[in-house]
């Protein structure tokens, strides 16, 4: 099927869609903010915070962890449910 202007002016639209959605939602976890997609999931941010770790009792072998920031997402049970129905598995 040949591309038209109509059709490629219809895929910058979603292109473009799209990167300022995902602009958004990077702009709002940088900033700490919870982000929720009704009927698909969570976004959020867990924290870690310093650590030290011993691996032998000597003095020498203590590592320290400094803290983190990772994000997370959590997926909703109908999105989940979706997922397996599609990929065929239990």
């Amino acid at each position: 099927m040949p591309k038209t202007a109509t059709s490629c002016k219809k895929l910058k639209d979603i292109e473009y869609s799209v990167k300022v959605l995902v602009d958004t939602m990077t702009r709002s976890l940088a900033k700490g903010q919870r982000i929720e997609i009704r009927s698909f999931g969570s976004f959020d941010l867990n924290f870690t915070v310093r650590r030290a770790s011993v691996a032998t009792p000597k003095p020498a072998n203590v590592w320290t962890y400094p803290p983190s920031t990772f994000p997370t997402s959590n997926q909703r049970q109908g999105a989940r449910a979706r997922k397996s129905q599609a990929t065929g598995q239990q």
